[in-house]
C-alpha cells in the first residue's frame, strides 16, 4: 500500500503530524480518493465503516482550509451525533499542524443558542446532522455561501432516516461551484438519485464493499430462549468487550437492567438518552469501565471504538444493510472479531441472508463457565472541567501521580470534552483519588468530581 508521503500536495508539517498519530500507510479508500479530492473532483465512494474514509475526505478538507477566512468552507453532514463527534475528534488531531483552524459540531441535544454563538465567532469546518443544520439555516444563524466542499458521510443511512429532501435543500444553500463528496457503505437506488441531484461528473470509487470473511467470524444460533442463550454465550466466549444490539429502546433498557442485576458491567445507549448521557455511555465503554454495551441501531453507525471483541444481534436486524453495519463494529482496522446472531424457530426465512453467509453453531458445543461475569476493574471518574477551562490530560495525570501518589499503571484512558474530563481508574484507587481531589487542586484550581454509575 502507498504511504501518505507519496502525496506531493501534503505539507511537511501534516506528514509529521500523521507520523505522530501512527498514520503512515494509506488504506485503499485513502489511496484512491485523496488525490482526486485534492484536484477538486466530485466523488461518489462506496466504502464500509472502518475503512479510513474520514481521513480520505478529511485530510484534503484540512489542507484546502484558508484559516485567514473565518467563514465556513467545508460542511460534513452525518446521520448521527456520535458520528459527527468522532469525525470532529479525528479531524482535530490531524489539523493540529494548522494553527487557528476551527472545527464546530452542529447537532440536536445541545442548545441552539450556544451553537449560534459559536457560529457567530467563525468556524472553518462544520460537522452536523441534517435536522440541526436545517434549524440554523431557518433561523439564519448559519450561512453557507462560502462553502467550497460538501461531504455526505454514511449517506445511505441518512436516506434510510428520510433526510433526502433536507439534504437537497441544504445543498441548494451553497454555491453551485462547490465540490461534493458522497460516501456510502451501500449503493441503493436512492443514492443514485441523490448523486444525480448533487454531484457533477463524479468519479466513482468502490472499495471494501463486503465484509472480509477472515476478519469477522459470523455465527448463528437458533434458540427459543434468547436470554438463556445470551448468558451462555457470555460465559463461554468470555470476551473483554461485548456490544449487544436490540431493535427497540424498551428491549435495550430491559436487557441492560437484567445483565446489571446478574453482576455484569453494563451500560446502554439509545435515542431517548440526552446527548451528554450518550457521550458518557460511549466513553465508559471505550475506556473499559463498562464491558458490555446494549444498543439500538443508533450505535450501528458512528460508533468507532477499537477492539470490540464480540458483537451479538440479540434481535435480528430489519435488513441486510443494518446487519452489515452492526457486525462492522468488530474486526476493525487490522483486528479480528466475532459476530453472533440469535434467531427463533419462526425466524429462519427472516434471517436467510445471515444464515447463508454465517456458520451455524450448536448450544451443546459451548463450554460454559457459570461463575464468569463481565466485571470491570475500572471506574470512570468525572471532573467538572475540560477544554474550555484549559484542562489537559497531562495536567490530570500529573496531579494524580505527583500530588496524590497514584501509580500510572492504575490510570487508564483519559477523555477530555469541552466541559468535562473522564478518567478511567483502577477500582482500588478510585476512593483515594475521589477523596484527595476534594482537597487537591489541578492547575491551582479545585474541581468538583464524581464517579459515573
Amino acid at each position: 500500500m502507498a504511504t501518505f508521503e507519496s502525496i506531493e500536495a501534503f505539507p511537511k508539517a501534516l506528514l509529521e503530524t500523521l507520523k505522530l498519530l501512527n498514520f503512515t500507510t494509506m488504506t485503499e479508500i485513502q489511496e484512491k480518493a485523496i488525490s482526486p479530492i485534492l484536484e477538486g473532483k466530485d466523488i461518489l465512494a462506496q466504502s464500509k465503516t472502518g475503512s479510513g474514509k474520514t481521513l480520505a475526505f478529511g485530510l484534503p478538507c484540512v489542507i484546502h482550509t484558508d484559516t485567514n477566512n473565518y467563514k465556513p468552507q467545508t460542511i460534513i453532514i452525518t446521520p448521527t451525533r456520535e458520528l459527527a463527534d468522532q469525525i470532529a475528534v479525528e479531524l482535530r488531531k490531524v489539523a493540529a499542524y494548522k494553527a487557528n483552524l476551527k472545527i464546530l459540531t452542529l447537532y440536536g441535544g445541545v442548545p441552539l443558542r450556544a451553537q449560534a454563538e459559536s457560529l457567530a465567532k467563525g468556524a472553518h469546518i462544520l460537522i452536523g446532522t441534517p435536522g440541526r443544520i436545517q434549524d440554523h439555516l431557518a433561523k439564519e444563524t448559519l450561512v453557507l455561501d462560502s462553502i467550497k466542499t460538501l461531504v455526505l458521510d454514511e449517506a445511505d443511512r441518512m436516506l434510510d432516516m428520510g433526510f433526502y429532501d433536507e439534504i437537497v435543500k441544504i445543498g441548494s444553500n451553497m454555491p453551485r461551484t462547490k465540490q461534493t463528496l458522497l460516501f456510502s457503505a451501500t449503493f441503493p437506488d436512492k443514492i443514485e438519485k441523490l448523486a444525480k441531484a448533487l454531484l457533477k461528473q463524479p468519479i466513482t470509487i468502490k472499495v471494501d464493499t463486503v465484509q472480509e470473511s477472515d476478519k469477522i467470524d459470523e455465527i448463528v444460533y437458533e434458540t427459543s430462549d434468547k436470554l438463556k442463550t445470551l448468558i451462555a454465550l457470555i460465559q463461554s466466549y468470555k470476551p473483554e468487550s461485548l456490544l449487544i444490539f436490540c431493535n427497540t429502546k424498551a428491549e435495550v433498557i430491559s436487557l441492560t437492567d437484567t445483565l446489571h442485576q446478574r453482576g455484569h458491567s453494563t451500560i446502554d445507549i439509545h435515542g431517548d438518552l440526552e446527548q451528554r448521557d450518550r457521550n458518557e455511555s460511549v466513553i465508559a465503554f471505550s475506556n473499559g469501565s463498562k464491558r458490555i454495551m446494549v444498543a439500538t441501531d443508533v450505535a450501528s453507525r458512528g460508533l468507532d471504538i477499537k477492539d470490540i471483541e464480540l458483537v451479538i444481534n440479540y434481535d435480528l436486524p430489519f435488513d441486510q444493510e443494518v446487519y452489515t453495519h452492526r457486525i462492522g463494529r468488530t474486526g476493525r482496522a487490522d483486528a479480528k472479531g466475532t459476530a453472533i446472531s440469535l434467531y427463533g424457530p419462526r425466524d429462519s426465512e427472516k434471517c436467510a441472508y445471515i444464515t447463508s453467509a454465517a456458520r451455524t453453531a450448536q448450544m451443546k458445543d459451548l463450554r460454559v463457565d457459570a461463575t464468569f461475569k463481565m466485571v470491570s476493574e475500572y471506574d470512570t471518574l468525572c471532573i467538572n472541567g475540560g477544554k474550555k477551562t484549559k484542562l489537559r490530560a497531562g495536567d490530570i495525570l500529573g496531579t494524580l501521580c505527583k500530588e496524590i501518589g497514584i501509580d500510572p499503571k492504575m490510570i487508564g484512558k483519559i477523555n477530555i470534552t469541552d466541559t468535562k474530563s473522564y478518567v478511567a481508574l483502577h477500582h482500588t484507587v478510585t476512593d483515594k483519588v475521589f477523596k484527595a481531589l476534594k482537597k487537591t487542586t489541578i492547575k491551582k484550581k479545585k474541581y468538583v468530581t464524581w464517579v459515573l454509575n
